[in-house]
């Protein structure tokens, strides 16, 4: 699978009961795809996954594929801190109807680049599709080095690329830099998403393109084609509603965002909370310079 451009990392829509609505999901769905990003992220982080049972996991997955229907190449997150545990739930999906499978980086019991790379090889046995693994250190507590990527990118031909989501704009060059044609590196990070692109980059798996899609997808192109005076520009229009979406956790401020657009309401589940009063009221005098 080709990483090139802008993907979105999928929310999902809970009505007031806190269950997951299919109605304004489906109206989230089409206005992505209508707005031509390039594929879509289900069950990512941004999806709040770990909130999700399993039989919900499985019918958001079949849902995505019909209301797709083939429209844009899709990615399914399926990740987690027990290896065996991963590679079992890899069966329960309709994982063919996918175009790769994205694994975050195994959270809480903080294995060594021994773990994980072993952690990574089983899965990549066991996985019928192309693999990207997942860094998102922030989250999960652990960093997978670049020579770690590297060694199983050499060693395993269906791990494609990496989702690099770790805020040192060094390590990402680092892994650009050695990576060559042998892994496609994405940007995990809203913030450094240009210049990350710019880099090298293939491109992003964003959370404000929820919301803005069409905003950042110019902005991943002009990125793409490296218009440095361009992306300056449209990165002012842009700094000042990603950084308030991530103020106070994602997805709460994404979520806080698309209600003001009337996308989805603005529920979450627990342990995660809607923002503050405070912060919400800064999203929306923000919306108003794009509208």
């Amino acid at each position: 699978m080709d990483l090139k451009g802008h993907g979105v990392a999928l929310i999902t829509p809970f009505d007031d009961n806190g269950q997951i609505d299919f109605d304004s999901f489906k109206s989230h769905i089409d206005n992505l795809i209508f707005s031509k990003i390039n594929y879509l992220v289900v069950l990512g982080t941004t999806a709040e996954v770990s909130t999700l049972s399993i039989s919900e996991q499985v019918k958001i997955s079949n849902f995505v594929i019909e209301i797709n229907n083939g429209r844009v190449p899709l990615i399914i997150g399926i990740g987690g801190n027990h290896t065996k545990s991963v590679i079992d739930k890899i069966k329960i999906f309709n994982i063919n109807q996918f175009q790769a499978i994205l694994s975050v980086c195994p959270y809480y019991n903080s294995p060594n680049q021994i773990g994980l790379y072993k952690h990574f090889s089983e899965i990549s046995k066991h996985c019928p599709i192309p693999l990207i693994l997942y860094n998102v250190p922030s989250r999960t507590g652990i960093n997978i080095k670049p020579i770690t990527v590297l060694d199983l990118a050499n060693n395993h031909d269906n791990i494609i690329g990496i989702k690099e989501a770790n805020n040192n704009i060094k390590q990402i060059n680092e892994l650009i830099y050695f990576s060559s044609n042998k892994i496609q590196v994405v940007s995990g990070n809203d913030l450094i998403a240009s210049e990350s692109i710019i880099n090298g980059a293939k491109g992003v798996i964003s959370v404000i393109g929820n919301a803005l899609p069409k905003k950042f997808n110019q902005l991943v192109d002009l990125s793409i084609n490296k218009n440095r005076t361009s992306v300056s520009k449209k990165n002012k229009e842009l700094i000042n509603m990603i950084n308030l979406i991530y103020e106070e956790g994602s997805p709460s401020g994404i979520k806080a965002l698309l209600s003001q657009m009337g996308m989805c309401n603005n529920v979450l589940r627990l342990p995660l909370v809607k923002v503050s009063n405070m912060l919400y009221a800064r999203i929306s005098e923000e919306l108003k310079f794009f509208l």
